[in-house]
């Protein structure tokens, strides 16, 4: 696994645990000092764990091929509230995309708008510091994914933030804000659109602590021993991916019946305000 904007290695350790002895998580990040408060606890994470499974890198998200990273090596790649800070967002995707393997998932959450941040919210430094002077209007996260080799982006979570300082709140005007998760997998066969197959998947409860049910997102919440009928890029999600050994698969790609049913576009977040939510990141 690779954490981008490691920082100081808090979620680098807690995903050590995860991979186990047999995996590795790598953490890359720009600010020295954040590495060196990091690799400060590497030996205590050692002794707690019994093994030393984690490395820290210096380095820039937008140029990831500068680093002692191999192509097609990562099966999961993660950040928190990162990539909105990226001035080329473009690179970033790019440049992950190249690291993961087949099948491989980049995996993070960060701050979107319902509509383009105008150029004076952009560069407020205190709204970009709040990141949200850097969110993306969410549709063109959504090109931008495609653009660089992620088909189709799923929505795993999402909450609307709501701007509660009375200073900062004028800035932003109409803009509205969500906090999202998404994930996005590196399979080559993806479509631009949710098209129907006649195909289902049958969820195991297999994997562990989710004995129960899988979300896969937003909109495919898979109880375990249903069966539960998919897309096709839903399908091959869990196919051709990690989660392959927890589901029996119904069916193929020989017939085609269009659009699935399911499919549609708009704002992809619940506009329902929170007003207890503040104007934090993730």
């Amino acid at each position: 696994m690779l954490d981008l904007g490691c920082g100081s290695g808090r979620d680098v350790y807690a995903l050590a645990q995860l991979v186990g002895p047999n995996g590795e998580v790598v953490g890359v990040d720009m600010t020295p000092e954040q590495l060196q408060v990091a690799s400060t606890h590497q030996t205590y994470h050692a002794k707690e764990f019994g093994y030393d499974n984690v490395r820290f890198l210096h380095g820039f998200i937008e140029r990831l091929d500068e680093l002692d990273l191999e192509p097609d090596s990562f099966d999961v790649i993660v950040s928190n509230c990162v990539v909105n800070l990226s001035p080329d967002k473009d690179a970033v995707l790019k440049g992950l995309q190249r690291l993961l393997k087949p099948g491989g998932e980049f995996f993070f959450s960060d701050v979107y708008a319902d509509r383009r941040v105008p150029e004076a919210v952009r560069n407020d430094p205190v709204l970009y510091g709040e990141c949200l002077g850097g969110a993306m209007y969410w549709n063109d996260f959504v090109r931008l994914a495609q653009r660089c080799g992620f088909a189709d982006p799923r929505l795993l979570t999402d909450r609307p933030l709501a701007i509660t300082d009375p200073e900062l709140a004028p800035r932003v005007g109409n803009l509205n804000f969500y906090s999202a998760t998404y994930r996005l997998f590196n399979l080559a066969a993806l479509e631009s659109d949710c098209e129907d197959y006649g195909q289902a998947v049958i969820y195991r409860g297999s994997i562990p602590n989710h004995p129960d049910r899988f979300v896969l997102d937003k909109h495919h919440d898979i109880e375990t021993g249903r069966v539960f009928p998919v897309c096709g890029n839903t399908w091959r999600m869990l196919k051709d991916t990690r989660f392959a050994p927890h589901f029996d698969f119904i069916g193929d790609f020989e017939r085609h019946f269009g659009l699935f049913s399911s499919c549609g576009g708009g704002l992809p977040f619940d506009a329902e305000r929170n007003t207890g939510v503040a104007s934090d990141c993730c």
